[in-house]
């Protein structure tokens, strides 16, 4: 550990900024990519997976607050990473080895160890930065990490097409690929020292700790309206990125795999410059005003996909590419730099569960939403991207109350060692 007033070390910033390629990895190449494939080619329908996924949503609900909170009375968040990356790992690298159930079960495991380790994970990006470079590191990190995108797309290409082998070799690599990735992050992160003297919450805590926390949160100016405001722009990108931007393309405007293929390419491209750029805008204009800049690009984004439906014209798509990416990048860099500007950094791991938990839960209801627009009433795609556009400009509305400038902590809120980035 890292003592007061000490500056981020390199390797810890680069070891912190390399873990979130290992996510990406995982998170593209199983999650998006892969893992549907394999449930296609044995025959089970795309609700299989909604079910695991929505499952595993509503558990990371309870549970991220839990171990993030646990975390901030430990005062040291690496152990809780290194738990949650190997029992990711061991999950992923079993998928489709067996019955198609016990697949399912392990990639629900999977997704909870990930999601629980990504709210530690973000809440270390204090150890790693100061106020003054925060923004500039947690777009390297996003920027970074979506060049995991590529390395889960190529490890793909080349076990399945190039090798030929089976999915379940696939798996094994694409896990064996996150571990690696991830081991720098284990043993170079230097954190902040001390620790609270309050004691563990357990399991058995869970809904009453879950409560209190939303009940603390509310007790700090922004917090709880960052996090609506969170929840309704989530909605929109998580429904778009979790595979329905594919069906509206390829069904709606009736472009093939390979033209969406491309458009990906060019949306991750977008993507890497995105969180790069807006890295140093956060820290020039602040994050909040990033943030509502890049809600606005999103809107645009999607309003162009509706367009080319609308008008015809299949050509108008190639602008959610570039629109999507820039604004996914920026998204993501801006973000979580206010979670820590509002948050108290004594508390900071428990408000990074709630930060998670409303993430989850856009994941679950985003898609039930566009299933009861275009299913259940009839109503259509356009409709259905229409009302994403409506959820990102509510989103866009509740955040521009919320002041994301540097706080003076009084001692109550500080770590008891106090913290180097704050």
């Amino acid at each position: 550990m890292t003592g007061r007033g000490a500056a981020p070390g390199r390797l810890s910033v680069g070891s912190w900024v390399l873990y979130d390629l290992a996510n990406t990895v995982f998170a593209l190449g199983v999650i998006g990519l892969y893992f549907p494939d394999w449930l296609a080619s044995v025959g089970q329908r795309d609700s299989a997976l909604a079910l695991v996924e929505a499952a595993a949503g509503a558990i990371v609900v309870f549970v991220a607050p839990w171990a993030g909170a646990r975390s901030d009375v430990r005062g040291t968040r690496v152990p809780t990473l290194m738990v949650t990356t190997v029992v990711a790992v061991a999950a992923t690298s079993l998928l489709a080895s067996g019955p198609v159930v016990i697949s399912l079960i392990l990639l629900g495991v999977a997704l909870v160890a990930f999601n629980v380790g990504s709210v530690v994970y973000d809440a270390l990006l204090v150890d790693v930065s100061t106020p003054a470079n925060r923004g500039r590191i947690s777009g390297r990190g996003v920027g970074v990490g979506y060049l995991g995108s590529f390395v889960g797309l190529g490890l793909g290409l080349i076990t399945l097409d190039v090798l030929g082998w089976s999915y379940a070799a696939t798996f094994a690599v694409l896990a064996l690929a996150f571990l690696i990735l991830a081991l720098p992050a284990f043993f170079f992160i230097d954190e902040r020292d001390g620790h609270d003297d309050a004691p563990l919450p357990g399991m058995r805590d869970v809904v009453s700790r879950l409560v209190a926390s939303w009940r603390l949160a509310s007790t700090y100016d922004g917090v709880v309206r960052f996090l609506v405001g969170r929840f309704l722009y989530t909605d929109a990108i998580n429904t778009l990125i979790g595979g329905f931007l594919t069906i509206f393309v390829t069904r709606e405007l009736g472009l093939d795999r390979e033209f969406v293929t491309a458009l990906l390419a060019v949306a991750i491209t977008a993507a890497i410059f995105g969180a790069l750029g807006a890295g140093r805008l956060v820290e020039r204009l602040g994050p909040m005003r990033v943030l509502r800049m890049v809600l606005v690009l999103w809107m645009m984004a999607i309003g162009a996909g509706v367009a080319a439906a609308v008008t015809g014209r299949p050509g108008l798509a190639w602008a959610i590419g570039p629109l999507g990416g820039v604004a996914l990048g920026a998204t993501w860099t801006a973000d979580r730099v206010v979670m820590t500007r509002v948050s108290p950094p004594r508390h900071l791991g428990e408000f990074y569960g709630l930060y998670a938990t409303v993430g989850r839960f856009a994941t679950i209801l985003g898609p039930l939403t566009w299933a009861l627009i275009v299913d259940a009433l009839g109503l259509g795609r356009r409709l259905a991207m229409g009302a994403l556009i409506g959820f990102v400009a509510m989103g866009w509305w509740v955040l521009r109350r919320v002041d994301d400038s540097e706080r003076a902590w009084p001692v109550a809120d500080l770590p008891l060692a106090g913290d180097r980035g704050h």
